[in-house]
């Protein structure tokens, strides 16, 4: 049985859905409707000025009934007060016209708004005195308004014996109104409903009513009477969706063709208050009042005033509520925004921390940075002064290797020059002994064999010393030895400054050539420098260092 209900709620819950969004979007429309009042109110008003217009240019007393008809049809149910000034002039000129059918005809109109003025003795009286012929089309509307004065009555009695009776009578000429109108008519339709309804017959009043009600157009009047009596239908069956959908048709129908004395818009508001849609409902049950108030319609003043008390103390308790909410919200508010300015604050005083420890941080890193500079140049001048320490004590060993075999070398050669000078004085060759005595052939060849000893340990120290050192000079200015020579004068010069023999007068000693000669070479090899002249002999030194 639980699965079978639970069917039953799966497949009914989007014809829910459905039904529960038409209402909330013809709420919406009647809402819209409220809201553009006076738009609605200017169209009727300038349709009352038409006609009012062709009432004034015309002296034909028939067009002068007809039009006074008109006007008090456009003012029934919308200025109660006007519709009775008018339908009192229509009478008159029927008087004037001598029909008798007219004459009915306005009767019956002064009795229907007499009725909505609550002018009960006075429409009856005149009921009393209309004779209607038996073939009459006027039957219909005869039984109509006698239906509808004595339902008024009824709803507007005290006593239960006089509404016991006024509905007695309102039935019976509700009955009549059936056999008199038309069948297919409108008002046979709506008489008809109206029976089933008072015999709880919900569906076949739907059945009457639902396909009428898709001929109708929305300038219709009696298109909200008909939408009221199809949700009088579903209130019946107790589909309470449905019931609120069709009072929203007949409220915005009502709403649309500016009429002032309706039933939907205060029932439409007291299904609302009980859905506890409380704001709409107060705003639809005082326009209600006030177009009741506008139209003169004191029954349905006297309706809508038991009503409103109760809506407008439910509304000014949900206002109260309301209120206090956003009391309680503005406190709340007020509080969590004071705790986020706090918080707000402290973010504030520790990011302005923050930001000082990074300024710290920032500075700290750029002395660590000009430390690191500083060391890594005190590192390069403690690489170079090793690689120059390394180097020095390279060419130490080299040189002392080869000095050791020169000085060796130049003993044996003493010993050997000693020996030969020993024979020569021995053997009395005196002469042969003073000419080699004053001979320099010795000393150059000896000078000779020095610096060639000199330029090859040199160039195997550093082999691409010519090379390296024609780089640093004008392409056109190189310096190139002769054939057999290993280095020339000017290569040696600047060999022994790369040994770091700086000194002019030391050069001019090794060389055997004079400081200012020296001086002079220097000059002119720098004066062919490639790059800067000044630091022509630093970039000497700087040879082989790469290689190193």
């Amino acid at each position: 049985m639980n699965q079978f209900l639970l069917f039953v709620t799966i497949l009914l819950l989007p014809y829910y859905s459905i039904a529960q969004t038409n209402s909330d979007a013809l709420l919406s429309e009647i809402d819209q409707t409220i809201e553009n009042n006076s738009f609605f109110t200017q169209k009727k008003e300038r349709e009352i000025a038409q006609l009012k217009a062709l009432l004034k240019s015309t002296n034909i007393s028939i067009s002068k009934y007809e039009i006074t008809q008109k006007l008090y049809i456009n003012y029934n149910s919308y200025q109660s007060d006007s519709a009775l000034v008018y339908a009192r002039k229509n009478l008159k000129i029927a008087e004037n016209l001598k029909d008798s059918e007219k004459l009915n005809q306005a009767e019956i109109n002064l009795v229907s708004i007499m009725g909505t003025l609550g002018m009960y003795k006075e429409g009856t009286d005149i009921l009393k005195t209309i004779t209607i012929a038996l073939a009459s089309s006027l039957k219909g509307p005869f039984y109509n308004v006698s239906r509808t004065i004595y339902g008024q009555m009824a709803d507007n009695t005290s006593s239960p014996q006089e509404k016991e009776k006024y509905l007695f009578l309102a039935k019976k000429y509700r009955d009549s109104c059936i056999s008199y109108y038309p069948t297919h008519s409108v008002s046979n339709i709506i008489a008809k409903a109206d029976w089933d309804l008072d015999h709880k017959k919900p569906s076949e009043t739907l059945h009457l009513l639902l396909p009428y009600f898709s001929k109708t157009n929305h300038k219709d009047p009696n298109r909200a009477i008909i939408s009221y009596l199809i949700s009088q239908a579903y209130k019946q069956k107790k589909d309470r969706l449905q019931e609120k959908k069709w009072l929203s048709i007949s409220a915005l129908s009502d709403l649309q063709l500016s009429k002032k004395e309706y039933i939907s818009l205060r029932s439409l508001a007291f299904l609302l208050y009980e859905d506890g849609d409380i704001e709409r409902a107060y705003t639809y049950i005082k326009r209600s009042l006030d177009d009741a108030v506008v139209c003169n319609a004191r029954l349905r003043t006297y309706e809508i005033s038991k009503m409103l008390p109760i809506i407008s103390q439910s509304y000014q308790q949900q206002n109260e509520t309301n209120r206090f909410q956003l009391v309680v919200f503005l406190i709340s508010a007020s509080f969590f925004a004071l705790i986020l300015l706090v918080l707000l604050f402290l973010l504030f005083k520790q990011m302005k921390k923050l930001a000082s420890a990074k300024k710290e941080l920032s500075s700290a890193n750029d002395k660590l940075s000009e430390l690191n500079a500083e060391l890594n140049t005190f590192n390069e001048k403690l690489n170079l002064s090793n690689n120059t320490l390394s180097e020095a004590n390279f060419l130490k060993e080299i040189y002392i290797g080869r000095y050791m075999d020169q000085c060796s070398d130049y003993l044996g050669k003493l010993d050997e020059y000693q020996r030969k000078l020993n024979v020569l004085a021995t053997t009395g060759k005196i002469n042969d002994l003073v000419s080699t005595v004053k001979s320099k052939d010795y000393i150059e060849k000896e000078l000779k064999e020095f610096y060639a000893n000199f330029d090859k340990t040199f160039l195997q120290l550093f082999p691409d010393f010519i090379t390296d050192f024609n780089s640093l000079l004008i392409p056109d200015e190189t310096i190139h030895p002769k054939e057999g020579e290993q280095l020339n004068t000017e290569l040696r010069i600047f060999a022994l400054i790369r040994l770091g023999i700086k000194d002019s007068a030391k050069i001019s000693v090794f060389l055997r050539y004079s400081i200012s000669t020296i001086y002079n070479y220097r000059s002119q090899l720098k004066n062919k420098s490639a790059g800067p002249r000044d630091e022509f002999e630093e970039r000497v030194i700087q040879i082989g260092n790469n290689n190193k």
